[in-house]
């Protein structure tokens, strides 16, 4: 597929929602949600040639954000850095509303990359079949890791 930077600027921006929330679930700060988010664009960028248009663009740029962010996740948790804390104004807010999606986002990072990616896009509403084009398993496995995801924020909630 051949594109111009003002296409591609075009597609970025229409998709900047979907992107930056798969690197937000890959991230501890703003400031690691805008590498991840860099580093993306640039994927983006030198694959957006070899997109075949055989899927949705929008599955192609999920599937793109969440391997990029799990290929960096798996890098960073082999070189061992030390844990960031939360700076999002998100979670500053004390009201139970914050406070609930605080404590969801911290149980999801603590799931497997690719569990976490599942339930980023089971939120996010897209329909299982999608889903598993987007990371590679069928439909039907989609269901029983969804299934067995929630048994394990389940049992994250009683271990808080």
């Amino acid at each position: 597929m051949n594109i111009s930077e003002q296409e591609f600027s075009q597609l970025v921006r229409k998709n900047k929602s979907t992107i930056y929330t798969v690197c937000y679930m890959f991230s501890k700060d703003q400031d690691e949600v805008a590498d991840l988010f860099q580093e993306v664009l640039i994927k983006l960028w030198s694959g957006i040639q070899s997109f075949e248009n055989k899927s949705d663009i929008k599955t192609w740029i999920y599937r793109v954000a969440l391997n990029t962010c799990i290929s960096i996740d798996r890098k960073k948790k082999r070189k061992a850095k030390n844990e960031l804390s939360m700076d999002i104004n998100l979670f500053t807010d004390r009201d139970n509303d914050t406070e609930q999606v605080g404590i969801l986002h911290k149980r999801i990072s603590r799931l497997q990359p690719l569990d976490r990616a599942i339930v980023l896009l089971w939120l996010e509403s897209i329909p299982y079949d999608e889903i598993g084009a987007i990371v590679g398993i069928s439909a039907k496995n989609v269901s029983v890791r969804l299934f067995r995801i929630r048994q394990q924020l389940k049992a994250m909630h009683e271990e808080d």
